[in-house]
């Protein structure tokens, strides 16, 4: 019986690779792959994922109009779904996801942040920690040793960002993974400042 899997982590913690990992491991086992990103994410290119050790694919893109059942049905028949940066879809594009699980018994496995830099969900992770039959988190490690839960924002000067929009594209030069405590400490200190 198939599942909808939700696999996430805060940044650098492998998610993309794991997923590409995962899309290997099904096709060297002849099985068909339909590897999926939101429109959202152009940080690697339109159509890319690409992980920080550098795997990479090309995946169909789903822009948030779209429907995720039709676009299966046009791209025809796999073996599973791999979604990556899962928290910028829709949640009725989630809703969708869960329905091709339940009526076409498919796999979805879905890899993506839980939270955004103000420790927020996103709406599509939000979605699929209500509707996904088996969470799992990838874990990293904050610079102190402590588990990495939230995404900080920092600025060029590498001070911790605590306002603006909630989707901002960018990687190592822009997010730091950290334990909640490092992360409120220096927030702290830089309003004492």
């Amino acid at each position: 019986m198939a599942k909808l899997y939700f696999k996430y982590g805060a940044m650098g913690s492998s998610k993309s690779a794991q997923a590409l990992i995962t899309k290997f491991n099904y096709e060297e086992r002849d099985m068909s792959v339909w590897l999926i990103k939101p429109s959202v994410d152009t940080r690697d290119g339109a159509d890319v994922i690409r992980s920080r050790i550098g795997l990479e694919a090309r995946a169909r893109i789903i822009t948030p109009e779209e429907n995720v059942i039709e676009a299966y049905r046009a791209a025809g028949k796999h073996d599973v779904i791999i979604a990556d940066e899962a928290q910028f879809f829709t949640p009725e594009q989630i809703d969708q996801l869960r329905e091709l699980v339940d009526e076409d018994d498919l796999p979805v496995l879905c890899f993506g942040l839980r939270t955004d830099f103000l420790t927020h969900f996103f709406p599509g992770a939000r979605r699929l920690m209500e509707l996904a039959d088996s969470l799992t988190e990838i874990k990293t490690v904050c610079s102190c040793g402590r588990k990495a839960t939230v995404n900080a924002r920092i600025d060029a000067e590498g001070k911790i960002v605590t306002e603006g929009s909630q989707v901002m594209l960018g990687g190592n030069d822009s997010y730091v993974a950290m334990c909640h405590q490092c992360w409120m400490q220096k927030i702290r200190k830089q309003k004492k400042g």
